[in-house]
């Protein structure tokens, strides 16, 4: 493999070309970075794609956020604060917050916002997260009040992601949210040139203070093995890296530094449980049975990760040993199949994306050939990017492999998929009373020892029900020339610390 990415590595010059960027020494007023998958679109509500999420939260900011030790911290409010029986959430807005047209933020502003995620029209990401709102009140200019139909726990943590992303109420009203970006997060998006480029250019009336360059330009470059060259020549200052078999090589270069951090997004084999014969439990259970999750990390991803159950947050996991079939039973599996009336297997697709993640291909090869040893006939199918992500939205598929985004807190993780009114519902294909009881419970409870053990029940049951079956987490991989300071890595995979990131002489 390190031979075939020698082979693929391209000169200087033609990565110059490739890059749009003269062969001379960079301007440290400039970050010059690159990343292999581009956005697929610009609504904060509505993107999915890891891609879209990591250029958006540089253009757009949610009321609060996360930090690097997955705590709320300040971001558009300054404050917040339940009432006694937790069914109000008040929140103090910032009054230096504007969009980058210099227009100032306001509770009008954040009350637009969060109608239109929670309008079914929208098809907004996110909105199962925030069905508890009730009402919205904006006593004044600076202050906005959620009033909730119940308690409801992980809604701070909801309203962290850039799905909850405040965007201008006058941008709403016009219809053009998605056909600009105007954010009021540390950079402005001046250029989009859809995979090829994007050219950001720092907000000079961030709230948040001054940023650490005056620009980022964005190279989408598909073949990391020429990100890598480009960084060899100091082309690229900075880049977001998918691939381990080339993240891997970062720390054999003396230049550059590799910050690699375990991550709470998922890889995972998503049935269809609407799809014949996947409708069968004990089909399901053949399948969890018959995969061996180590062998799947260790060749798609040279084993850079563990094996996982749904839940990904450190403090509330099980112990995967602990869940149903984790301990591949191929024989299991056989009697499994042959009790629901398929000892002879079956024919299925299984869909992937390329290049999202750069182990999806050989994921689906090697479960392939896991899954005919229960008679299980599986085709491969790669799209491109947007495609997988029309047909993953539709739920049009037999299976799915796919690397989703963890969440913090395990409602905000997996409401939209598992529970009733789960807006994602159509992806999952799957619910039962038991799922969408124990979702509810662990959104109203506030005691952390009940809540953990609620999603431990959730969790054991929704790997005994397998409608998917889930694979491992990995790390995240960015890597940087020396000179590059300030950049903080974190669980859930954002680039928001770019905001301070310099470039040291």
């Amino acid at each position: 493999m390190i031979g075939h990415l020698t082979r693929t590595l391209l000169s200087g010059i033609t990565l110059a070309a490739m890059l749009g960027i003269a062969t001379v020494p960079t301007q440290a007023a400039t970050l010059h970075m690159a990343w292999s998958q581009d956005a697929t679109g610009l609504d904060p509500h509505k993107q999915t794609a890891f891609s879209s999420l990591r250029l958006l939260e540089l253009i757009y900011e949610p009321l609060v956020r996360v930090d690097a030790s997955l705590r709320i911290i300040p971001a558009i409010a300054t404050s917040w604060e339940f009432s006694k029986d937790g069914k109000e959430l008040t929140f103090k807005l910032d009054p230096k917050a504007k969009f980058q047209d210099g227009a100032a933020i306001t509770s009008a502003d954040v009350k637009a916002s969060f109608e239109r995620i929670l309008d079914e029209k929208t098809g907004a990401a996110a909105r199962a997260n925030f069905l508890s709102i009730a009402g919205i009140d904006t006593p004044d200019a600076a202050t906005i009040v959620f009033h909730l139909s119940q308690p409801d726990v992980p809604i701070l943590t909801a309203m962290s992601d850039v799905n909850a992303a405040i965007v201008p109420a006058s941008e709403i009203k016009a219809g053009s949210i998605g056909t600009k970006a105007l954010g009021s997060g540390p950079f402005k998006l001046d250029k989009w040139d859809p995979n090829a480029k994007e050219v950001l250019s720092a907000n000079k009336g961030w709230a948040g203070g001054a940023t650490g360059v005056d620009g980022i330009e964005i190279s989408v470059l598909p073949d990391e093995a020429a990100i890598l060259a480009a960084m060899r020549t100091k082309q690229i200052d900075f880049a977001l890296l998918n691939d381990p078999l080339v993240a891997t090589l970062v720390p054999k270069e003396a230049s550059l530094q590799l910050n690699r951090v375990p991550v709470l997004a998922y890889h995972v084999l998503q049935l269809n449980p609407s799809r014949k014969p996947m409708t069968e439990l004990k089909v399901r259970q053949a399948i969890s049975c018959a995969i061996d999750r180590q062998e799947v990390l260790d060749t798609a991803s040279l084993g850079e990760g563990k094996v996982t159950g749904p839940l990904t947050i450190p403090a509330l996991a099980t112990d995967p040993s602990q869940l149903f079939c984790y301990k591949r039973d191929v024989e299991k599996a056989k009697k499994l199949m042959a009790e629901a009336g398929f000892a002879d297997g079956f024919s299925a697709t299984v869909i992937g994306a390329t290049g999202e993640p750069p182990t999806a291909a050989a994921e689906a090869q090697v479960i392939q050939s896991q899954l005919a040893e229960i008679g299980v006939k599986l085709d491969i199918k790669m799209m491109e990017l947007n495609v997988y992500v029309d047909a993953w939205l539709k739920g049009d598929f037999d299976m799915a492999i796919a690397l989703n985004g963890g969440r913090a807190d395990p409602y905000t993780m997996y409401n939209r998929y598992w529970t009733k009114a789960g807006n994602l519902q159509k992806v999952a294909n799957y619910i039962d009373d038991t799922l969408d009881s124990q979702m509810q419970q662990g959104r109203a409870e506030t005691d952390p020892a009940k809540r953990k053990a609620i999603f431990a029940a959730f969790e054991k049951h929704l790997a005994e029900v397998s409608p998917w079956i889930w694979l491992y987490t990995s790390y995240s991989y960015t890597a940087q020339q020396k000179n590059i300071a300030g950049f903080v890595p974190t669980p859930t995979g954002t680039l928001f610390s770019l905001s301070k990131v310099t470039i040291q002489q």
